[in-house]
């Protein structure tokens, strides 16, 4: 398993390390060891995973606030998705920056997504099934989003033509969300 830093403190891009032969492969899609070995220490409590018929589809920018605020660990398990996160942390040297990476089923590639961030994805083909890890419940009274493509942000989405839900379609804009994220330490 190989772990990269991004240039946002605490987004990591995980490579597991796949063992193939005639009959197929293997993979390790978590260690907790091997998380903490690079200073990593999570206690995931969920799974979840959806399923996005269409190209296209957007589902973000989401996050819950502290205390339910949630690390996820994210990977595209059918398809391709453009993953992305943003530092919403209001005393970090990269407030307001965001990281993006394609994750697929053939790169197996996931993404850390730490507390403190928003994180969004958009559907690059069709039928794409995600599956991520969190470190807290659902909280509906901490739920709270912002618009895809609020411009203080200005993410670069490979599509713009996009599937969005209702919820989605009236975010608010970064400088009118509740936001209690600091650096932690």
């Amino acid at each position: 398993m190989e772990i990269k830093k991004t240039k946002l403190s605490g987004v990591v891009v995980i490579s597991p390390t796949v063992h193939g032969d005639n009959r197929g492969w293997f993979m390790e899609t978590h260690s907790s060891k091997k998380l903490s070995e690079n200073s990593i220490k999570l206690n995931f409590v969920q799974d979840n995973h959806s399923f996005s018929s269409e190209k296209g589809t957007l589902r973000g920018l989401h996050y819950q606030l502290s205390p339910k605020a949630q690390t996820k660990l994210v990977r595209c398990t059918k398809g391709s998705i453009y993953d992305v996160a943003v530092d919403l942390r209001v005393d970090s040297p990269t407030f307001k920056q965001w990281y993006g990476i394609e994750l697929n089923a053939e790169n197996k590639k996931q993404l850390l997504v730490p507390r403190g961030f928003a994180h969004g994805f958009i559907t690059l083909t069709d039928d794409v099934e995600v599956q991520y890890k969190v470190d807290e419940v659902y909280s509906p009274e901490h739920d709270r989003n912002i618009l895809w493509n609020d411009p203080e942000i200005g993410i670069e989405w490979p599509l713009l033509d996009v599937i969005l839900s209702e919820k989605d379609k009236n975010a608010p804009l970064l400088k009118d969300v509740d936001n209690n994220f600091k650096v932690e330490i």
